[in-house]
């Protein structure tokens, strides 16, 4: 995925390869999510402030995301939906608000890594 490698080439140039791992399975999700259940365009959004990294996905679909499932029991693991769960266990936060790009309504669903991570 296109977005793996560029957010680890920005993470890199920036010296912030600590994040790499983790940043990019959350990118990877988060626009996984964006392109599986949306028709419309989708874009990965990176930020770095404050000592904190967020990255977000925006999607052509205003509707919210579903809340991340609770884990299920191991015999019983799903082939898919486990997005957000893995978004919400692997950050230190995450949420998601209604947003326009290039004037299409849709949403952004964003997380956040602490430079401590």
């Amino acid at each position: 995925m296109s977005c793996r490698r560029t957010l680890r080439l920005i993470l890199t140039v920036h010296g912030l390869i600590r994040l790499v791992d983790v940043a990019e399975l959350l990118a990877a999700e988060l626009v996984s999510n964006a392109v599986r259940h949306t028709k419309g365009r989708a874009a990965l959004g990176v930020l770095w402030a404050a000592d904190v990294l967020r990255i977000g996905a925006w999607d052509a679909d205003p509707e919210p995301p579903g809340p991340p499932r609770a884990p299920a029991p191991t015999s019983d693991l799903p082939e898919d939906g486990r997005g957000l769960t893995l978004v919400r266990a692997c950050s230190d936060g995450w949420g998601w608000q209604p947003a326009v790009r290039n004037g299409d309504r849709g949403k952004y669903v964003w997380c956040e890594l602490a430079a401590t991570v």
